[in-house]
């Protein structure tokens, strides 16, 4: 899902000042748009780098498996299909930041505010609803993955000290309580969102983590003088994966690339950073095509030269079990990027419903603590992260976004648009339905074989 707050910072200077009374800026004012707020200077490229920025995060970690699922066939036309779609939808969603005339009419700041604006009543409560428990489901996918990549820096060094004679069997409760704990720490600062240094410290630690990953992909191909894999992804057989099995992970392969592209619900406050003229759909639509190329161009490296380097035997995330061949110090780089890049997230997600300190104190260590034991429970980075592209991609992404644009475009019922349009929303959906019970199933599985905090890697 989407991954850098980088683009709330826009906040900080959308303080409205009142002119004459409240009154609303003279038309064509150098120092205020037309809603009275700073003159906005975003542009198509400052949007793009917004995008690319949240989009490419921890989602990145799964994608050299999802193509051991898929093959290489089907592992890069399904990458190349999500792109597509986010892209078509990004265009759609655009056209609803304003409601009405598209260069002069009321503008939308959030995601939730177009939902308001186009669809209202129950819809909107819909929409906040699924928000919150993707906000939820995301918040224990990062504590699963940040865990996960402090076991690897603990058990890289073991290994390399041991000179590969211990396993370096590791338990991950004690790294989510962690995790846990500095999370409840950060989340107690107010608009900690707005620190504008912690996001581009952000987009530094994404974009080195998945760097160091490609490249590791890169010299491991280069060393084995050889491409892995298959057309078809996995055989049946290897790892003990059945049949059913193959099925409910190509399944579940789906909803990890789903969240590897979802950025939807900032997109609205991306667009709204953008100065006009031209129109702010039109810079979103080119903001969107340049950085949904540049990140589909990154994925396809990141998941093929995984898929490359491992063949069937692809991780899960950047696991510790590469640790033997890698480089110590790039290892320990890529997993502390990662934590650190997840650290600071849950914080910024979080809501401040209320200012008071009490509430804010009581009210996040409370979802904190909620999210740290339900991942303790089950701690499977891939399902976790399939049933978060599964349940948030058709929604958030598709659904919402084509329901708006029909209204907002007065589509009629029943027209030729109206039914692609609808056609479009109905597939996407039995694609999440599919990724949603491919990882309920891998959940399953798992559980066959986990004993929640006993268990150790």
């Amino acid at each position: 899902m989407g991954e850098n707050a980088a683009t709330k910072n826009h906040h900080l200077s959308h303080q409205v000042f009142d002119l004459s009374l409240g009154a609303a800026p003279p038309s064509g004012s150098k120092c205020f748009d037309d809603d009275g707020r700073l003159k906005r200077t975003g542009t198509v490229w400052t949007a793009s780098a917004h995008i690319i920025t949240a989009v490419i995060g921890s989602g990145v970690l799964s994608l050299a498996w999802a193509t051991a699922q898929l093959g290489w066939i089907a592992g890069p036309t399904v990458m190349f299909l999500f792109s597509f779609v986010t892209y078509y939808t990004s265009t759609l969603l655009a056209a609803c930041y304003r409601s009405g005339d598209p260069v002069t009419g009321k503008r939308n700041y959030t995601y939730m505010d177009a939902v308001q604006s186009n669809l209202g009543g129950v819809k909107v409560k819909v929409c906040g609803l699924i928000q919150y428990l993707n906000l939820f489901g995301v918040a224990i996918g990062y504590t699963i993955a940040a865990s996960i990549s402090m076991m690897a820096i603990k058990r890289s060094n073991c290994f390399h000290e041991s000179g590969g004679k211990n396993p370096c069997k590791i338990s991950s409760t004690p790294y989510m309580i962690m995790f846990g704990v500095a999370e409840i720490l950060f989340s107690q600062i107010p608009d900690f969102d707005q620190i504008s240094w912690l996001s581009m410290v952000a987009a530094v630690m994404s974009f080195t983590y998945s760097s160091i990953g490609l490249g590791l992909g890169l010299a491991k191909v280069a060393e084995a003088g050889k491409v892995r894999g298959s057309l078809t992804g996995i055989s049946i057989g290897v790892g003990n994966v059945t049949q059913t099995q193959k099925i409910w992970r190509s399944f579940q392969a789906l909803g990890d690339i789903a969240f590897a592209y979802s950025y939807s619900l900032i997109l609205i406050e991306i667009q709204d950073t953008v100065k006009s003229p031209p129109s702010e759909s039109k810079t979103m639509k080119k903001a969107s095509l340049i950085s949904v190329t540049v990140t589909t161009l990154f994925y396809m490296l990141c998941g093929c030269f995984g898929y490359a380097a491992f063949g069937d035997l692809s991780p899960e995330t950047s696991s510790p079990d590469s640790a033997s061949t890698t480089p110590i110090g790039s290892f320990d780089i890529a997993n502390a990027a990662i934590v650190i890049h997840l650290v600071r997230r849950i914080p910024s997600l979080l809501p401040t419903l209320i200012r008071l300190n009490l509430f804010r104190l009581v009210w996040r260590t409370i979802f904190v603590i909620a999210t740290t034991v339900i991942s303790m429970l089950m701690p499977f980075f891939n399902d976790v992260v399939g049933i978060l592209g599964a349940f948030g991609f058709w929604p958030l992404t598709v659904y919402f976004p084509v329901e708006m644009y029909i209204a907002q475009k007065k589509i009629p019922k029943w027209s030729t648009r109206w039914l692609c349009l609808q056609i479009l929303s109905v597939a996407c959906l039995i694609i999440s339905i599919a990724a949603a019970a491919g990882s309920f199933a891998g959940v399953v599985t798992d559980l066959k074989s986990y004993k929640p905090f006993k268990t150790s890697y």
